[in-house]
């Protein structure tokens, strides 16, 4: 992953440069296009809609086999069937979104003299054509970033006759902060003799990973056929709508000898994690190196992971993000840093960064840094660390998480797995602040908020647990998210279900009032 500005809030981490002690540039398209550079981005959705989205989701996550504290609605009369499949289509699919703005191939050519390859792209559905020139000029930068994330490594590479696919994915971010999922698989021509692989990469605004690996599937399947089977199947994807989470679209597409196939695409219900699989991430570390890891994220360190396998680096970095959910990591975020942007390491403010292994020796500043190496044939699986990772978390809170990490065992299939790994990093955060609401006190003017720090944290009884808040009410996540409470009214009164919460409140309901309603609501579960 990787991108361009991140367009901050109040403060919000600093994006970087080569040169950390300029000014960073609007876009990081730009920079890429011109002069090879780039300024990373997080990846979340962000605004009242994306908040809303979160929490809503979370609820139902968590309301899910909890016998419900508040009395159901009484049923109202069904609706006339026109109505009924109004509103089914309605549930069905997300509004105004679509799976894909456009499908490029990327290969790998030879340069003028001979001496090396240069990726460029061969091919793009669809061609966008009556564009101002600007629109042009623009597009042209984006082309040219997304040839440098899908081929990382730079010039090094040389035909090959096996080269096992690869998926992984990366995100752009436009000079207005809007952000663009890039999702590339990498895979070997069809053929005969030594020939470099190339890459198959989907530009969208959504962020669904597991969905578009199985769109990778479907391509794969028909380029090894022909490349003119690609575009049928394609046209079938953009022309429809995306469905909502727990919903299905169907594809129909005609293959030779095959016939006409159906693909079914499914949307997970935990649509807030669709983008994660936390299967890889302890595939490659184990429960306690986990902990370690996500103690130094909380903490908003600096923090490397290095592989072999682009597909890990994205996994792993998606993963340990999601950790902090509610929260969102408000930093610099490179699932996969590209070769000639190593410098980024050197950067003095929190990143995760990913970068393949062939790169360590680059990585020369490990200065209160963690490195964590997640290869199979490892020695060691934190190269460099600050060395107190370990007693960063209250020693109960952090037995508690291992015990109900340990519940995944049980779990039979991704989202089950997502579901008990989220929960049990969600309910971390419940115990260590979820009562901040009582502590955040307005006038009777009804004027601005006012978050009492001192009397927060001293109401901890436990004094480990009381250690480790005031290191974190010191972090941009927890600050920006204090600014905004503060800024809001008194929120719902607690014992209210999400319906009633969500008809007070409307659809403008922000990060800060659903996290509030979040913790008030759990802490009653």
């Amino acid at each position: 992953m990787s991108g361009t500005v991140v367009k901050r809030r109040k403060g919000a981490g600093l994006n970087l440069r080569s040169r950390w002690s300029e000014p960073p540039k609007d876009n990081l398209i730009s920079e890429v296009a011109e002069k090879h550079t780039a300024v990373p981005s997080g990846e979340d959705e962000d605004g009242p809609q994306g908040a809303l989205k979160r929490f809503s989701a979370m609820w139902s996550s968590f309301r899910k086999g909890k016998k419900d504290k508040v009395k159901d609605p009484e049923p109202t009369e069904p609706p006339g069937p026109a109505a009924a499949d109004s509103a089914s289509r309605q549930h069905r699919y997300a509004s105004g979104q679509y799976f894909f703005e456009y499908l490029v191939v990327v290969s790998l050519k030879k340069t003028k003299d001979g001496s090396s390859y240069e990726p460029q792209i061969t091919y793009q559905f669809p061609k966008r054509d009556g564009m101002a020139r600007f629109q042009k000029e623009e597009e042209e930068k984006t082309l040219k970033a997304i040839t440098l994330f899908c081929f990382p490594e730079g010039i090094n590479w040389a035909p090959l006759t096996e080269y096992h696919s690869e998926t992984f994915s990366f995100v752009l971010t436009e000079i207005d902060g809007s952000r663009r999922n890039g999702y590339c698989r990498r895979l070997l021509p069809g053929g005969k003799g030594a020939r470099p692989p190339e890459a198959y990469c989907i530009i969208s605004s959504v962020a669904c990973f597991g969905l578009f690996s199985k769109i990778f599937d479907e391509v794969e399947k028909r380029r090894q056929i022909s490349m003119a089977m690609i575009y049928p199947f394609m046209q079938k994807l953009r022309e429809a709508p995306f469905p909502a989470p727990g919903n299905t679209v169907e594809i129909k597409s005609f293959i030779p000898e095959s016939g006409t196939e159906i693909i079914s695409l499914t949307r997970p219900l935990d649509s807030w994690l669709e983008h994660v699989n936390f299967n890889t991430l302890f595939g490659c570390l184990t429960d306690n190196e986990v902990l370690l890891v996500f103690a130094a994220a909380v903490l908003e360190r600096r923090i490397v992971f290095i592989a072999d396998e682009l597909g890990t680096l994205s996994q792993v970095i998606h993963a340990v993000a999601a950790l902090l959910y509610p929260f969102l990591w408000q930093h610099t975020m490179i699932s996969i840093v590209p070769e000639i942007l190593i410098d980024v390491v050197m950067a003095p403010t929190p990143y995760l960064l990913g970068v393949q292994k062939r790169l360590l020796d680059l990585v020369t500043d490990q200065s209160d840094l963690l490195v964590v190496d997640l290869s199979e044939d490892k020695k060691d699986t934190f190269i460099a660390s600050v060395g107190d990772e370990s007693s960063i978390l209250p020693p109960k809170l952090q037995a508690e998480i291992l015990e109900a990490l340990s519940n995944r065992q049980k779990t039979s299939t991704v989202e089950e797995m997502n579901r008990v790994v989220s929960e049990a990093f969600l309910h971390f955060f419940v115990k260590t602040v979820g009562h901040y609401g009582s502590y955040v006190k307005y006038s009777r003017g009804g004027g601005q908020g006012v978050f009492e720090k001192r009397s927060f944290y001293k109401a901890i009884d436990s004094k480990t647990t009381r250690h480790f808040v005031k290191k974190f009410i010191q972090t941009q996540t927890f600050d920006l998210f204090i600014q905004e409470v503060e800024q809001q009214q008194p929120g719902p009164q607690q014992g209210e279900d999400w319906e009633q919460i969500k008809s007070k409140m409307g659809f403008g309901i922000n990060f800060s009032a659903s996290l509030q309603l979040a913790f008030q609501n759990i802490n009653q579960s």
